[in-house]
């Protein structure tokens, strides 16, 4: 939205002690620093020159800044659907100053390239295209006064939660915020990832890189289009291209089930006759400067080629949609806590991650189905943002005038003192499941947090743990109204039928619940309410697992 103008802002300009004025002779020559140089195409990574002895924060060893600090209480990082409805979120609960950094030009993340339709059935009642659906965010965004920064690059984030940044008219930016949401969304794998073998011609793209180029450039990729992987990108692409007048021969899938939901296989594949091979992938591409065809072989249970089975197919272009990587390098850079089987950061039932008042959202704690899940998300974690700066969670509505600010805040300090800082102090990669170690391992028997813990047949589980004190609010009906139960959300680890996904909390069975029909590419949810809160207080760990009928 243009340069701000510092003079009359709230920062701070603190230079190396003893120098007047840093000068280019004072500071001395300019190093690179080992993040390499930034294609602009990964948030988080990047080059970033600063003076001898200074690191990329912008700081010299002693911790002083080299660049002017402007003080914002909440920033959010990403304005796709997750940083939006964050953003909103907390302009809502009363922050008064909150911004929005996005490395594109404009806001709307991936939304702007989606123009099927399918969006907002459950947020606002309506099916909207991606792009519509950005743009309601984005008026309310403008309209509650979110300040937007765009074509912003964000190079680093410290534990105290100093952002620094980069974009063109700006140059380096450094913000001080008193609560950040991490809203950077996912991206795809490529075939780097895949080691496919051979040549390295023109026409493989990722499903997104397609899409871009149809829905929004106005090109088509190729006209005989092989598909490698079912993510729903894939069968949306699947489907756009064949209306675009490209004949998709088939779509491969290494896995023995679809990796989308079961309505784009439907509508994507089933509908315009486009054959979907399980248990087949691509092992090998033909062609020197554009790509003539494809092997394709069947793969046994430990995803080997199965000899006598390869086929030849004649095609100029291969899609990739082999899975979404969580943006995390900022949240590493960070020391965030990262699950390593999201690829996304360690959250409670606020979203927060193990650095306090860093929140996250999104794509980038796990890779969502649906885009109205991801709104709901965002929205809980712009709210919980929203307390942590106004004071403290239980303070957004009545303040609790009796007992002050600083009363507040000390109570929220002895909380984490007491329940949180064993977990703060964990590697940044924790393994989680019943049988090895939880988020909330080193703070046995507090009854500060409740783990959550992945049992038989789950992959993961959204959040990793509960706060002692959300379970008690809910419990004891001290809370907002629109505050009545935790959500899980959570993926299995292969398809079944007529299966049960149960809570087992003190090795007695809480709640369960049958399914006819549990998919990895279709996420679950349960709803803890308050009764099922009540029988869970005060224990150690929730173990989520998924049972036979």
């Amino acid at each position: 939205m243009g340069e701000d103008n510092l003079e009359g802002m709230a920062c701070d300009f603190v230079r190396v002690p003893g120098q007047a004025k840093a000068s280019a002779e004072d500071i001395g020559p300019v190093e690179e620093t080992d993040m390499g140089v930034n294609d602009m195409g990964t948030r988080g990574t990047g080059a970033s020159s600063t003076g001898a002895g200074a690191n990329k924060s912008g700081q010299d060893g002693n911790g002083h800044g080299l660049y002017p600090a402007r003080e914002v209480d909440v920033a959010v990082i990403g304005a796709g659907p997750a940083g939006l409805a964050a953003a909103v979120e907390a302009r809502k609960q009363g922050v008064k100053n909150v911004v929005i950094l996005e490395r594109e030009v404009e806001p709307g993340g991936i939304l702007q390239q989606c123009i099927h339709t399918g969006f907002g059935l459950k947020i606002f009642g309506e099916e909207l295209t991606g792009p519509e659906y950005a743009e309601k965010f984005i008026r309310q965004a403008e309209e509650s006064g979110v300040e937007f920064k765009l074509d912003t690059m964000v190079i680093g984030i410290s534990r105290d939660r100093i952002i620094t940044a980069v974009n063109k008219n700006e140059g380096i930016i450094k913000l001080r915020a008193k609560a950040i949401v991490l809203a950077m969304g996912c991206r795809e794998r490529t075939r780097g990832a895949l080691n496919i073998p051979g040549t390295r011609p023109a026409g493989i793209y990722t499903a997104g890189t397609a899409q871009r180029f149809v829905n929004m450039e106005g090109y088509l990729p190729g006209k005989k289009i092989v598909i490698l992987g079912s993510g729903d990108i894939g069968l949306i692409m699947a489907r756009r291209l064949t209306l675009e007048g490209a004949e998709v021969k088939m779509v491969c899938e290494l896995m023995p089930y679809p990796g989308g939901l079961t309505r784009n296989i439907i509508q994507c594949l089933d509908d315009y006759n486009i054959p979907l091979r399980l248990s087949c992938t691509v092992v090998e591409i033909h062609g020197r400067r554009r790509v003539e065809g494809v092997t394709i072989a069947r793969v046994d249970k430990n995803f080997n080629p199965i000899p006598g089975t390869h086929e030849y197919v004649e095609c100029d272009t291969l899609l990739l949609s082999v899975g979404l990587i969580p943006e995390n390098e900022l949240s590493m850079e960070a020391g965030i806590t990262i699950d390593p089987v999201t690829s996304g950061p360690v959250v409670d039932e606020s979203m927060e991650t193990s650095i306090e008042g860093i929140f996250a959202c999104g794509n980038v704690v796990h890779v969502h189905d649906l885009v109205d899940r991801v709104t709901w998300e965002a929205m809980r974690a712009g709210k919980s943002a929203a307390m942590f700066v106004l004071g403290g969670r239980e303070k957004v509505e009545d303040k609790r005038k009796d007992k002050g600010k600083e009363e507040g805040k000390g109570g929220r300090k002895e909380e984490r003192k007491d329940g949180r800082e064993g977990f703060l102090g964990k590697a940044p990669s924790l393994a989680l499941s019943a049988e090895r170690s939880s988020p909330a391992a080193g703070i046995p028997g507090t009854g500060s947090h409740t783990s959550v813990v992945t049992g038989q047949g789950i992959r993961y589980v959204i959040p990793h743990m509960i706060s002692g004190d959300a379970i008690s609010r809910i419990v004891n009906g001290d809370c907002r109204e629109d505050e009545d139960g935790i959500e899980m959300l959570m993926r299995v680890e292969e398809v079944r039928r007529n299966a049960r996904i149960s809570l087992v909390c003190g090795g007695e069975t809480v709640y369960s619940v049958k399914r006819v029909k549990v998919a990895p590419g279709e996420m679950e949810s349960i709803k803890l309410s308050k009764q099922l809160l009540e029988k869970v207080r005060g224990k150690n760990q929730i173990i989520v697992q998924l049972e036979n009928v």
